[in-house]
């Protein structure tokens, strides 16, 4: 099981990585194919990564002019041979080119090394034989071999190379910034409250389970605890995706990393390192980032074959055009140039980087992943089950109708109940004074307070003599009243108390259970989505209908008990309809399984978040609709990156290998021009999937919810 985590999901065992992972069959993205970023220095790591390219980059770059103005076709073509050519001109070009091979392609030689070793030869290989290939000709020429160099193609290879890669990085980091903004949250320090009323500064490291931390007003709170003292707003939208500050007091929980309001607070830490909120949210954004999904395997299987048919369709350029009797060095470049352009990098990363966006996106707009797979069935989603309680409704009462009885106004009625019950803890009473005081009702004084056990309660409000009691206690008591009026109510499933002052009854009360009114607005947007949606509940079936019939469902199973709705979901889907199931209790955690998506309320128990592939950590409906839109956008984006790098490799691997030389001559790429749009294809991928993160998903508004029927 995983920790508790009160109101909030708790996840799994964090590990302090946060890596985009990729499956992809490229061995090594970049030149790390064997440098996974672990202990924590996953994002220093990636940076360096970044640093060691374009320094590279820069160095060779800067090479590269010396080189190309020593290069016998470059001055042939500019017409500089006669200025630039000296003894020793040719020995100077090999040893500039080599410092740029061995230097600025090392990052592709180590790939290939890491790759070969792991017997999965991929993009790394590709590059480094190509470029080794066009270096090791070139340096035979230069010694005396017959033939024409192509050291500039060379280099400007490995330029061209160098820079997708660290454009390319570049555009991954922006893709993790989200989950990098996670990590950030956690302030380092913490002000501790010693026994003595001392305060000191403190490494949150530092910090256990029962000490006292005072955080100030802007601060950020260093980790879980309890608040012991003071009163405050916290900001935790990037823990929530909740864009309001929400209010906290003495008594409730404050979660490490949101951002403190206008007040001081002391808090008693409760959970520290790995226990964190944040910390799990981390964990499971980094292991839904590296989970795999059925998109995800296409692209691994079609990268590998790509990069087979690279290495063999290199090979078969080159003894095709050696046979029909071209030089040495134009079958040459030929082989290199399939080999540069049959990269399969934007393959390898049209999925990963757009799971990596996505799945920080929902962090961040508290839509937690835990299962990929599953995620990505979202979006061919026909049907969605909701839990009533707790889910659709609030699970506490409000009132629904007022029925005067007598000459009293309805709003006295209900202050006068509300006055009388301000001071019992029973769910009615409450529900009966919140409706009173959000009608701004003023309560009255009340004395000689009496509970009448199972029956209601009685008391003198303002001086009269009041009781709120059971229709059983008014049959009981033989208290006449108009039946006509309040019989429809009782027979609606509702839950109806009668006022009674003296012996004379006044009015009744109609409770319901409140629905949300996210509630309302989330079955709307999904059914514009074209999706069914339905409801589970224990209720009575006309508590059911009526709740059904409020928010437009279109269907709904009542008093259905515990281990039936399991079967219940199964009978959803033996319409064929690829179905979710939503709930937050025990008793949804086998509904959750047996769905096809399960979804569970963040406010809901473990068991049922345990049961879930998704957590919703507002416990807000509309969420549904958001994740199964977030799905199908971030499908979009797969197919669009995945249409985008095999159609460029379709179209420009034949290019490649000279198909167009015998008839358009011109027509031919060079392995430099093969390398632009290679980059090109990889950076533009990059690029596609960072743009998800403009996607309208839906976003949370915070509309305060009503009683079923209640006005709005």
């Amino acid at each position: 099981m995983m920790p508790s985590r009160h109101t909030h999901p708790s996840l799994e065992r964090p590990h302090p990585s946060n890596h985009i992972a990729s499956d992809e069959p490229t061995g090594s993205r970049h030149s790390h194919s064997a440098d996974r970023e672990h202990s924590g220095h996953g994002h220093h790591d990636h940076a360096a990564m970044i640093a060691d390219f374009r320094r590279r980059f820069w160095v060779s770059l800067a090479l590269t002019v010396p080189v190309l103005a020593l290069d016998p076709m470059i001055q042939g073509i500019l017409g500089l041979s006669a200025t630039l050519t000296f003894p020793g001109d040719g020995l100077l070009l090999l040893a500039l080119s080599s410092v740029v091979y061995f230097y600025g392609g090392w990052p592709f030689l180590k790939g290939m090394r890491d790759e070969l070793q792991a017997r999965n030869p991929a993009m790394m290989t590709l590059v480094a034989v190509a470029i080794t290939a066009a270096y090791v000709y070139s340096a035979a020429v230069s010694l005396g071999l017959e033939g024409m160099p192509f050291f500039w193609e060379l280099v400007t290879l490995i330029d061209i190379m160098l820079l997708g890669h660290w454009l390319e990085m570049r555009s991954i980091m922006g893709a993790s910034g989200a989950l990098e903004a996670l990590v950030r949250l956690l302030p380092t320090t913490a002000h501790r409250l010693g026994a003595d009323g001392e305060i000191e500064d403190v490494p949150v490291t530092g910090l256990g389970v029962g000490d006292r931390v005072v955080v100030r007003p802007g601060e950020k709170v260093p980790t879980d605890g309890l608040i012991v003292d003071g009163r405050s707003s916290l900001n935790e939208s990037m823990l929530t995706g909740e864009s309001k500050p929400v209010s906290r007091q003495a008594g409730d929980e404050a979660i490490g990393g949101s951002i403190n309001g206008e007040g001081a607070l002391t808090l008693e830490i409760r959970k520290t390192g790995d226990e964190t909120y944040l910390a799990q949210v981390i964990e499971m954004v980094r292991q839904a980032q590296e989970s795999r999904s059925r998109t995800q395997d296409i692209a691994t299987r079609a990268a590998r074959i790509l990069t087979l048919v690279a290495l063999a369709g290199g090979g078969t350029t080159l003894l095709i055009w050696l046979g029909l009797g071209y030089g040495l060095a134009f079958s040459l470049e030929r082989m290199v140039t399939v080999m540069v352009i049959a990269c399969p990098h934007a393959l390898g990363l049209a999925v990963p980087l757009v799971v990596a966006v996505s799945t920080s996106m929902g962090a961040t707009r508290g839509l937690l992943i835990r299962d990929r797979a599953a995620f990505e069935r979202a979006r061919e989603l026909n049907a969605i089950v909701f839990d009533k309680t707790g889910t659709l409704t609030r699970g506490e009462f409000g009132v629904l109708q007022i029925v005067a009885l007598g000459d009293l106004p309805e709003d006295e009625i209900l202050r006068l109940a509300a006055s009388l019950e301000s001071v019992s803890e029973h769910p009615i009473a409450l529900g009966v004074v919140r409706s009173a005081k959000e009608r701004g009702l003023a309560l009255g004084r009340v004395k000689d307070f009496q509970n009448l056990t199972g029956r209601g309660a009685e008391a003198k409000v303002d001086g009269q003599r009041l009781r709120v009691v059971s229709p059983g206690y008014v049959a009981e008591q033989d208290l006449a009243y108009d039946s006509a009026q309040v019989t429809p109510l009782m027979e609606g499933g509702n839950t109806v108390v009668f006022v009674a002052r003296e012996d004379t009854v006044i009015g009744a009360i109609a409770l319901a259970d409140i629905i949300r009114p996210e509630s309302r607005e989330a079955v709307r947007r999904l059914k514009e989505m074209g999706i069914q949606c339905m409801m589970l509940t224990g209720d009575a079936e006309p508590v059911a209908r009526s709740v059904a019939a409020e928010l437009g469902l279109d269907d709904f199973f009542a008093q259905v008990l515990p281990h039936e709705k399991a079967e219940k979901i199964r009978e959803v889907q033996s319409r064929g309809l690829v179905t979710a199931m939503v709930g937050d209790g025990v008793n949804d955690a086998p509904a959750l399984v047996q769905s096809d998506l399960g979804i569970a309320i963040g406010a809901g128990t473990d068991v049922a978040i345990e049961s879930a592939d998704i957590v919703l950590v507002r416990s807000d409906p509309r969420d549904v609709a958001a994740i199964t839109a977030l799905s199908r956008a971030t499908y979009r984006k797969m197919i669009q990156n995945l249409f985008w790098a095999t159609a460029y490799n379709a179209v420009t691997i034949p290019l490649a290998a000279g198909i167009t030389y015998a008839f358009l001559p011109g027509l031919v790429l060079s392995p430099a021009v093969a390398a632009v749009f290679m980059s090109l294809s990889t950076v533009i991928v990059a690029i596609n999937a960072k743009l998800l993160g403009r996607a309208d998903i839906g976003r949370s508004t915070g509309a305060p919810a009503r009683a079923l029927g209640a006005p709005a």
